[in-house]
Formats: C-alpha cells, sequence, structure tokens
C-alpha cells in the first residue's frame, strides 16, 4: 500500500504542482507583452486559470503525502516536518501573494489600463520564491536526510 501511496503522492506533484509553477512563471512575462492585444489577454487569462484550477487539484498532494509519510511510520522525521512547514509556505506564497496578484493584472489588462513593470517584477518575484519553495520540498523528498535509503 505504501508504495501506491508514494506512486500517487508523485503523480499528483507532478500533475497539480508543475502546472502550476510553469503557468505562474509564464504570466508575468505574458502580462508584459499583453498590453491591448486580444490575444494575449487571453493567454494571460488561460495561465492565470491553469494556476486557479491546478492549485485546487493539488490539494491532494499534501493529503496523499501525510497518507504516505503515515504509512511509512515517518510522520515524526524532522526531513518530513520541514517539508510540512515548507509547503505550508509555499501554499501561503500563492494564496496570500501570487494569486491575488493575477487577479489584479488581469483586472487591469480587461480595463485596457497600462500596468506597470514593476507590478509584474514584484510578481516574477512572489512567484519565484513559491517555485524556490517547492524546488527545496522536492529536493527533501529526494535526499530525505537521515534516511537508510538515501545516498
Amino acid at each position: 500500500m505504501t508504495k501506491v501511496l508514494l506512486s500517487l503522492h508523485v503523480l499528483a506533484a507532478i500533475v497539480a504542482v508543475g502546472p502550476v509553477t510553469v503557468a505562474a512563471s509564464m504570466f508575468p512575462p505574458a502580462v508584459r507583452r499583453a498590453g491591448a492585444d486580444a490575444a494575449g489577454v487571453g493567454t494571460v487569462r488561460l495561465l492565470h486559470r491553469i494556476c486557479r484550477i491546478y492549485s485546487g487539484i493539488g490539494l491532494a498532494v499534501p493529503a496523499l503525502g501525510f497518507a504516505t509519510a503515515s504509512a511509512m511510520g515517518v510522520l515524526g522525521d524532522k526531513w518530513l516536518i520541514a517539508s510540512i512547514t515548507l509547503t505550508a509556505v509555499a501554499a501561503g506564497m500563492l494564496i496570500a501573494f501570487v494569486l491575488p496578484r493575477q487577479d489584479e493584472l488581469l483586472e487591469q489588462l480587461d480595463a485596457e489600463q497600462a500596468v506597470e513593470r514593476s507590478s509584474t517584477a514584484q510578481l516574477a518575484m512572489f512567484t519565484g520564491v513559491f517555485n524556490l519553495l517547492w524546488a527545496t520540498v522536492t529536493v527533501l523528498m529526494i535526499v530525505r536526510p537521515g534516511s537508510t535509503t538515501g545516498a
């Protein structure tokens, strides 16, 4: 059962978190290019929709992660606690900083208002922190400090 849970956890991370990290990273430059171009605004809208939908699907990742960790008996391990903490911070970044700023920029484009480069740069920074947190969690999941199966 552990292997099934672990497989589902990894698949959920790839399928759900991957699209969010890519679409969120593509969003700021897409906003800069969009301007008054209707096709460009459509692209921005699509990237935002991907971020919203797949972040919801991404809730399966920690749920399956907890089930996997419980089955493996590692819920109290320090590497897992660090991973859980970083995952919570990443989710908080997405909910509090990335998605709301995407909303604001999309509203500006819809209203045909000029978008300041500083707004897209700030969003890019928050997105970069979000992606860095996920990369760190991924490394912790692979290396698992103190693991007898790790290198």
